[in-house]
This record gives C-alpha cells, sequence and structure tokens, in this order.
C-alpha cells in the first residue's frame, strides 16, 4: 500500500522526528553526502505509520517494518521480477512425486543472532506458531525434524503450490518461541533472528535503528553499517523527506514523481515501477444485500472508468485489470477466450443500468436509485487516508458511480480502523490487495475458495468479502494435485471463466510495486535491467537481497 495523510499532520510528525531535521544533509544520516565514510545508515520511510510501537513479533505483527526481511529469514526467496527462486536457509528439496508432501535441506552452519544453531526444530516451531497465531496451510498435515538439518512437510492432500508457500515463510528460533506464554501478545522486543540486521541498536516512537547481525551466515554481504526506519502519518512526509534527500529508499507512491523526485537530482535519483505487486481490487461485502448479487456487483463495476481510475487515481503508474482478475506478473496464466467474452469491467452505463433495473434498484425522477424497501442506494468505500493514490480512486469511482445514480462515500480513515472492518466484515465496500505469489492459485483461493471465508464477527486475513464457491474448491484442488503445466493451464483458465461468472470482487489494476531511490549514499539497488529483486518490495522477502547487495558509497 502507498499510504497518506494531510500535510499539516505529516508537518508535525516531522518536526518531532529528530532523524528528519537535516537541512544541509542527505539520506537521514550523520553524514552530508560529500564527507561519506562507510558508516551511513541506510534510511527508508515506513509512510503507514506515524508511531512505532517495539513490537517484532514475526507471526502477530509480521508487517511490522524489516522484521521479516532484516531480521528473520525463510527457506528461500522468489524475485516476481525475473521469476527466480534463490535458497536461502534451505540449499535444497525434494518434492513427492505425488506432491503429498516437500522435504527440506538446511544450510549448514547459520547461527541466530544470539549464537545457537539454526536447527530443524525450529522450522517445526516456527509452522506450528504460524498455524496457531494465523491460521493457514491447513494442506500440511505434519512437519517433523527428520534430523538437525532436515525437515519433512506431509500433507493431506496433493498440493503442488506449496514449495513456494512454505518455503518463503520465515523461521523463528525455537529456543527462544518455545518458552513464549502467549504468541499472540508477546511483543519481542529484543528479537534474535537469521537475519543480516537484528539488533536494535536505537528504538524511538518516530524513528528505530538495526546494526549489523554479529553472527550472521553471510558476513560478506553485511556491507552497509545497519538500517534506520522512519515512521511517517501518511505519504505527505515521506514524500518530503524523499524530495529534500532526506531517505535513500523510497518505497512508496510519490505523484508526478519524474519532477517532485527524480529532478531534483538526476545524476542519483531513479525510479522503478514494475506491475508484479499484488491485484488491486474493489471489493464488496457479500454477506450484505444488494451485493450479495453478482448481478449488482457487475453492474456497479460496469459504471466504472478504469482508464480514469489509472491515469487520474494511480497517475498512470499501472494499467487496467480485465475480468479474469490477473495481470500483471499472472500475464502468462491469462485466458485470452475470457478476457475477449467479459465485458463487465469496460464502461457501460446502459447495460449497468439494465442490470440494476432488473435487481429492482431503479432510477427515480431525481436521478438517484433506490433499493427495493425504498432506502437509496447509498454506500461507502473504506480506504485509508493515508493513502493518497487509493483515495483518488476512491474518488473517481465515486465521481463515475454518480452518473448511474448510485451514491458512494469515499470514507477514509485510519488504516487500522479500515482493516479492523474488513477482518469482521462490517465493512460495506473497499479497496483491497490479493495475494501475490508464483501461481494464481493463492489469488483465486483467496476471493473464492469457502476455506477462506469466515463468518462476520470472526477475523479474517484474506477473503475479507466472505465469497465461497464449491465449484472453485474443485478446481482448486484439482490445480493442487497436479504437477502438469498443461493441465494446470486448463485448469487456471475455469478459475477465471468462474471468476468472470460470479465478479467476487471488482479487479482495478494490478498493483505496481513503487520503488525510488538514490545513489548518492549506497549503490548496487535493483532496476529494470537488474531485476534481482523488486526495488518496492521493502516488505516483501526479496528486501533481503537488496540489504545483503548494496554497498555504502565511501567519498574522499
Amino acid at each position: 500500500m502507498a499510504l497518506h495523510r494531510r500535510r499539516a499532520a505529516v508537518l508535525a510528525a516531522i518536526a518531532t522526528a529528530g532523524a528528519l531535521l537535516l537541512s544541509g544533509c542527505t539520506g537521514g544520516a550523520e553524514q552530508p553526502a560529500t564527507d561519506l565514510d562507510g558508516s551511513q545508515l541506510l534510511t527508508i520511510p515506513r509512510e503507514d505509520m506515524g508511531t512505532f510501537d517495539r513490537n517484532f513479533n514475526p507471526f502477530a505483527n509480521p508487517d511490522f517494518p524489516m522484521t521479516q526481511v532484516a531480521i528473520y529469514e525463510s527457506m528461500l526467496i522468489y524475485n516476481p521480477a525475473d521469476g527466480t527462486t534463490t535458497p536461502w536457509l534451505a540449499t535444497d528439496w525434494e518434492v513427492a512425486s505425488d506432491s503429498t508432501g516437500i522435504t527440506y535441506h538446511l544450510r549448514e552452519g547459520v547461527k541466530w543472532s544470539d549464537g545457537e544453531p539454526l536447527v530443524a526444530d525450529d522450522v517445526v516451531v516456527s509452522f506450528d506458531l504460524q498455524r496457531e497465531v494465523r491460521g493457514g496451510f491447513d494442506y500440511i498435515e505434519s512437519v517433523t525434524a527428520v534430523d538437525q538439518l532436515t525437515v519433512r512437510f506431509d500433507f493431506n492432500r496433493p498440493f503442488s503450490p506449496a514449495l513456494l508457500d512454505i518455503g518463503q515463510q520465515v523461521i523463528a528460533p525455537a529456543h527462544v518461541w518455545s518458552g513464549v506464554e502467549d504468541p499472540t501478545t508477546f511483543a519481542n522486543e529484543e528479537p534474535v533472528g537469521t537475519g543480516p540486521y537484528t539488533e536494535v541498536t536505537n528504538f524511538q516512537a518516530q524513528s528505530f535503528d538495526l546494526g549489523k547481525n554479529p553472527e550472521y551466515w553471510q558476513p560478506e554481504k553485511q556491507n552497509i553499517e545497519g538500517i534506520r526506519m522512519l515512521a511517517f502519518a501518511g505519504n505527505d512526509g515521506a514524500n518530503l523527506a524523499a524530495a529534500n534527500g532526506d531517505v535513500d529508499w523510497a518505497p512508496q507512491f510519490i505523484p508526478n514523481i519524474e519532477d517532485a523526485y527524480v529532478a531534483k537530482d538526476p545524476e542519483h535519483r531513479f525510479y522503478w515501477f514494475p506491475t508484479t505487486g499484488s491485484m488491486i481490487s474493489w471489493q464488496f461485502n457479500t454477506t450484505m444485500a444488494p451485493f450479495d448479487d453478482a448481478d449488482v456487483r457487475m453492474a456497479l463495476a460496469m459504471a466504472v472508468d478504469s482508464e480514469q481510475v489509472t491515469e487520474i487515481g494511480m497517475q498512470g503508474y499501472t494499467h487496467p485489470a480485465d475480468c479474469t482478475g490477473l495481470s500483471g506478473s499472472y500475464d502468462t496464466w491469462r485466458d485470452e477466450d475470457v478476457v475477449e467474452s467479459c465485458t463487465w469491467t469496460e464502461r457501460d452505463l446502459e447495460a449497468a443500468g439494465e442490470l440494476l433495473d432488473a435487481a429492482g434498484i431503479t432510477v427515480g425522477a431525481d436521478g438517484t436509485r433506490t433499493l427495493p424497501d425504498g432506502s437509496p442506494f447509498e454506500f461507502d468505500f473504506s480506504v485509508g487516508s493515508t493513502s493518497s493514490d487509493w483515495v483518488s480512486v476512491g474518488n473517481v469511482i465515486s465521481q463515475n458511480l454518480a452518473e448511474l445514480g448510485v451514491t458512494v462515500n469515499v470514507a477514509a480513515k485510519d488504516w487500522g480502523d479500515v482493516v479492523a472492518s474488513y477482518e469482521n466484515g462490517t465493512f460495506e465496500s473497499g479497496i483491497v490487495w490479493s495475494a501475490n505469489a508464483p501461481t494464481p492459485y493463492q489469488f483465486f483461493n483467496g476471493v473464492m475458495g469457502t476455506s477462506t471465508v469466515k463468518p462476520v464477527g470472526e477475523q479474517a486475513f484474506e477473503n475479507y468479502h466472505r465469497f465461497g464457491s464449491e465449484v472453485a474448491d474443485r478446481l482448486l484442488e484439482q490445480f493442487a494435485a497436479t504437477a502438469d503445466a498443461a493441465e494446470q493451464q486448463s485448469i487456471m483458465g475455469e478459475l477465471q471463466s468462474l471468476f468472470a461468472d460470479t465478479a467476487p470482487v471488482v479487479p482495478l489494476f494490478p498493483g505496481p510495486e513503487f520503488g525510488a531511490a538514490s545513489t548518492q549514499r549506497f549503490t548496487g539497488w535493483p532496476t529494470e535491467d537488474n531485476p534481482y529483486a523488486t526495488l518496492g518490495g521493502v516488505r516483501a522477502r526479496t528486501a533481503v537481497l537488496i540489504l545483503t547487495t548494496l554497498e555504502p558509497v565511501v567519498t574522499d
């Protein structure tokens, strides 16, 4: 997500963040750019947190900055920018021929930051905790430590997408976490990890620093001295810091980036926005009428001008989606027959009106539509107030729907409140991001699988819209049961047809992975020509590839 708040609040946040009061400096470090000795900290803004609470719990608080990219690591890393998989804490693996299990072999010589060795039991405990705290991995029957460096996963059914699904789960130390009484509330203020930067050397409400892991298994790749995270209540503050040269890496939405960022130092600054990210969709709470009617969802979709959404709302940084639900990194999976036959992601106010009329949502003399019970057809589009791009998307949708006689209120609130309403099922409509995985299995499971549907009031971590299809279940099961590429492609075509017929969510655009950086103080960034990681992936597994590649600039 790219997050944003009003400039007044941002300026107040900046005033209190001492790390940014650097009028004569660049990059948020102590030295000016003309006096760099290699000890400068890699400085990164977090644009959706006005303050930091010290909680490095990788299970209950996985999105806390750097937790899953600098402190904890996974067995392997998948890079959507080039489709490669890099062995990490595991060196190799064997997949059962019938896709009912995988055995991973852990890397020898890896130590936790407290000096204890990485062992297979760490993997066992990590998966027990992940399933206890956040659920998922329902296909795993058991996780067994075969020996100190071998761990076996046995499944209760064939599941071909498991290799990367399991392989990218972060691993935590059993010798620490086995003694945690309540893993959902444990703040883990002094984390013990295998990552390159684990030591919390400074922690304040609006900034914290991470230093080198003294036991890192790749010391030759710890070229940067450490990381400094800065807290901002929204995009404005983070973008101002980027424009002023107070951060090195700006992985957030920056409007008019050429003028606002690059032009201020074209020799060093650049950006790269590949559309390898999640699908961004307009979701409806399908437990509420009239959103439980697929025709109504399609009608609302047909009232949206997708070109305006991407050009105005997203500054032209991405492109409209189609009603396969697959775009961006999933292009090779898209079924062109479905693309050609499905039209509800194309604007057609007349057809939209006909669908609403048939659903009993009729237009009155004043041009507004009413529900069958006579009440106005009016609902909220819930979005975090700090997401300037997504608020703009909501405003475009609101204006588009007004032409259909439907009132959409852009309810921009604190992201915590918005996500809570998504998770407990009390929202009406909103904007949502999908799972980002090597195959579309996770996407379709997350938008149509019945196993992901939670009752209203019960916390959901995906499928906030609460739509499930038994037909989708059968197709997903068939996909997971085969490793044959042609068969998987055929099944994906059927899933796309089902998605097009039922419109569980309205796909808007593939999410660009926002990433901008400066080479003034650090070099070695990924680029379109060298996509060894995604530049926008500061919250993705590939970020550790960047942290272990960058080198500090040293001036004479």
